[in-house]
C-alpha cells in the first residue's frame, strides 16, 4: 500500500497531547495514519556536530527528524528562509535582506534533506511538502532520482511579480516549483501571482486552466484553503472555559468585555497598528473605559533575527504607553503577554472573549480566526473583527466586520459595532461563518489536496 510521507520544515512532537496543540498536526497525523505514513523533517536542534537521522513509531505513524549544524540553521533558517522569504512573500521589502552565501545555504540544505528522504523512500509513495523553507525540495528529490507523485502546499502568501522580483533569484527560484506535480495555495489571489511570475519565464507555458509546463513536465495548480477541526476546538473552549473565566475575572456578562487577540509575535501581525486603533477607541469613546479589557498573546519566535527584536522592543513600548495614559487603579487597558498557553485555556479565552482582534497586514489564511470563531458558545457568540488581507476573510466575509489593517479609525469603529452588536446579529454572523468551517474544515483541505494529487 502507498505511504504518505509528509515533508515539512519542523516535524510536529511525537507526544500526542502536544501535537494536538495545532489543527494542522491533527489532520496531517489522520492522513498518515491511514496510509501508515512518514513525517519527516528537522527536529528543531542546533548542534556542532552532524546529527544522524532519527526514526521513532508512534500510533502507526514514522516520526523521521534530524538536526541542524549551526552553518545550516544561519543559513538556511534563519537566513534565507526567514530573513529573505518571509519578509518578501508578506510584501514587507523594507524588512527583506538578500545574502549569497544565505541562498546557496537553503539550497544545500534542501539538497540534503533530499538525500535523508531518499534513504528510505519508495517508489509507491507520495509525498506532501510544506511551506516556505522547502520551495526546491522537489527538484532536490528529482536530481537524486525520485520519480514519486509530489505536492506542495504554501501556507503564506505568494508574491506578484514586482515583488518577488526583489529577490534576485527569483526566477530560479520559482522555476524549482515547477518540480511538483501539484502546487497548492491557500488563496486564487496567491495562485494567480505565482502564475503570473511564470507567465514572464520564457521557457515556460502556462494554460487556461493553470497549468504550468517546463522541461517536458506538467504541473498543475490549486487553491486549497485550509481549515480547522470545528468540533476539536469546541471540546478544548468548553474544557477551557471555567479556567480561562477565572483569567478574566468573569468579565463576559459581567463589568467587562474582553477584546483577544492571540499572534506570533511577528511584523506581519499588524499588532503596532492594533494597539493604536484600540487607543483610538478610548479616545473617541470615554465611556468604554474600565469597561473593556483587550488582551493580547504575542509568543516570542526567531528571536535571533533583528527585525523581530525591534517588533517587541515597538509594542512593549506602545503597551506602556496606551495603559500610562488610560490605566486606573483597578484598570490596565492593554494586557500584554509573551508566553504560550496550551490549547484548552487559549480556546476557552476566545469562548469567553467578546470581540476576536484577527488583524494582520498580510497572511495567507490566519486559523486563528476560524478557531475563535469555532470556539465561540452559539447562543452567546462574540463577533470577529477580521483583516481584509487575510486569507480567512475570503470565507468569513458574511459574518465578519472586515477591516482595512492600516485604517486606525476604521478598525476602532468596527471594535465599537462588535462591542455594541445585538445578540441576534451575533448568532446570525457566527451561524454563516459557522456553516463555511464545517463543509471546508481540515479534512476537506486534506482530502481535496491529496485527491488531486493521486490524480495522473
Amino acid at each position: 500500500m502507498a505511504r504518505l510521507v509528509v515533508v515539512s520544515n519542523r516535524v510536529a512532537p511525537i507526544d500526542d497531547k502536544k501535537a494536538s496543540a495545532g489543527g494542522l498536526a491533527v489532520g496531517l497525523m489522520g492522513a498518515m495514519r491511514e496510509a501508515g505514513g512518514i513525517w519527516f523533517g528537522w527536529n528543531g536542534q542546533v548542534s556542532t556536530t552532524p546529527t544522524p537521522l532519527r526514526m521513532q513509531e508512534k500510533n502507526g505513524i514514522t516520526f523521521a527528524t534530524l538536526g541542524l549544524n549551526k552553518r545550516d540553521y544561519r543559513q538556511y533558517y534563519s537566513g534565507f528562509s526567514n530573513a529573505t522569504l518571509w519578509p518578501i512573500f508578506h510584501y514587507r521589502i523594507d524588512l527583506a535582506r538578500f545574502d549569497r552565501a544565505e541562498y546557496a545555504g537553503y539550497l544545500r540544505v534542501n539538497t540534503m534533506l533530499a538525500q535523508q528522504l531518499m534513504s528510505f523512500l519508495k517508489p509507491e509513495d507520495t509525498v506532501w511538502v510544506h511551506d516556505y523553507h522547502l520551495l526546491p525540495f522537489a527538484q532536490a528529490c528529482r536530481a537524486q532520482g525520485a520519480r514519486n507523485r509530489m505536492g506542495f502546499f504554501l501556507h503564506i502568501p505568494f508574491p506578484a511579480p514586482q515583488v518577488a522580483a526583489t529577490v534576485p533569484p527569483h526566477r530560479e527560484l520559482i522555476r524549482t516549483m515547477c518540480s511538483y506535480d501539484l502546487v497548492g495555495f491557500q488563496t486564487e489571489t496567491d495562485r494567480q501571482a505565482f502564475l503570473d511570475n511564470l507567465r514572464a519565464m520564457p521557457d515556460v507555458t502556462v494554460d487556461g486552466a493553470g497549468v504550468v509546463h517546463a522541461d517536458g513536465h506538467a504541473t498543475r495548480t490549486g487553491v486549497y484553503p485550509i481549515g480547522v477541526s470545528p468540533d476539536l476546538i469546541e471540546e478544548d473552549a468548553i474544557e477551557g472555559q471555567e479556567h480561562s473565566r477565572l483569567i478574566t475575572r468573569n468579565v463576559r456578562g459581567g463589568r467587562r468585555k474582553v477584546i483577544i487577540s492571540v499572534d506570533r509575535l511577528d511584523y506581519s501581525k499588524g499588532m503596532v497598528e492594533r494597539f493604536c486603533s484600540y487607543e483610538a477607541l478610548l479616545e473617541a469613546n470615554p465611556e468604554y473605559r474600565s469597561r473593556v479589557q483587550f488582551i493580547q498573546i504575542a509568543p516570542p519566535s526567531r528571536s535571533d533575527i533583528g527585525s523581530y527584536q525591534q517588533i517587541r522592543k515597538q509594542l512593549e513600548a506602545e503597551a506602556g504607553r496606551i495603559n500610562g495614559k488610560f490605566s486606573d487603579l483597578d484598570w490596565m487597558p492593554i494586557r500584554y503577554i509573551n508566553k504560550s498557553y496550551d490549547r484548552p485555556t487559549l480556546m476557552g479565552l476566545f469562548r469567553n472573549a467578546a470581540v476576536g482582534y484577527v488583524t494582520p497586514l498580510r497572511d495567507g489564511m490566519n486559523l486563528v480566526a476560524k478557531e475563535y470563531v469555532a470556539a465561540q458558545d452559539p447562543e452567546t457568540p462574540g463577533v470577529l473583527v477580521l483583516s481584509m488581507l487575510a486569507g480567512a476573510a475570503r470565507e468569513l466575509d458574511e459574518g465578519a466586520l472586515l477591516v482595512n489593517p492600516y485604517d486606525r479609525i476604521g478598525m476602532a469603529e468596527a471594535l465599537q459595532q462588535a462591542l455594541d452588536m445585538p445578540l441576534r446579529e451575533r448568532q446570525e454572523r457566527h451561524a454563516a461563518m459557522m456553516r463555511v468551517l464545517r463543509v471546508n474544515d481540515i479534512d476537506a483541505w486534506r482530502n481535496r489536496f491529496m485527491s488531486d494529487l493521486r490524480q495522473q
